[in-house]
């Protein structure tokens, strides 16, 4: 197991344990989800059912893919075309995030917090992954000789 193959591991399961803490907002008060709200000069916190389902539900999405991607950590190499497409959609994700950040006004340590740590993440996992994909290629090629 070479070093980019190690940190590409590493990151998947920092990530990965990152996100799978989302699943405590699932549970979250509402009263709680107020205060934040407040504390981060929101303004008031729009309670209603729709709010209550789309902050819920994207907690729960984040935590799933979390858990996935603490998965995915524990063989990149059988698992190396996964990884690529979550990075690559994680790309999208953030671009997408920002412009979303930033349609809707969010705060700038919110938007430059969120979607540009997202590319650079999926940056990173891209990167990572050609090593290890050309160690594999390397491996299965050199078990293939006569």
């Amino acid at each position: 197991m070479n070093r980019q193959e190690k940190l590409l591991i590493f990151v998947l399961r920092l990530v990965g344990g990152v996100m799978l803490l989302a699943w405590l907002a699932v549970l979250l008060p509402e009263r709680w989800m107020a205060e934040g709200h407040r504390l981060l000069q929101l303004g008031e916190f729009p309670a209603s059912p729709l709010v209550d389902y789309l902050t819920r539900s994207a907690s729960a999405l984040y935590g799933i893919l979390g858990g996935l991607l603490t998965v995915l950590a524990t063989d990149v190499r059988r698992f190396a075309k996964i990884i690529r497409y979550l990075a690559a959609m994680n790309l999208v994700f953030g671009v997408a995030v920002t412009a979303i950040d930033l349609h809707a006004g969010m705060p700038w340590f919110w938007t430059w917090g969120e979607g540009p740590p997202i590319v650079a993440v999926a940056l990173l996992m891209l990167w990572l992954l050609r090593s290890v994909e050309a160690s594999s290629t390397a491996t299965s090629s050199a078990g293939s000789q006569p």
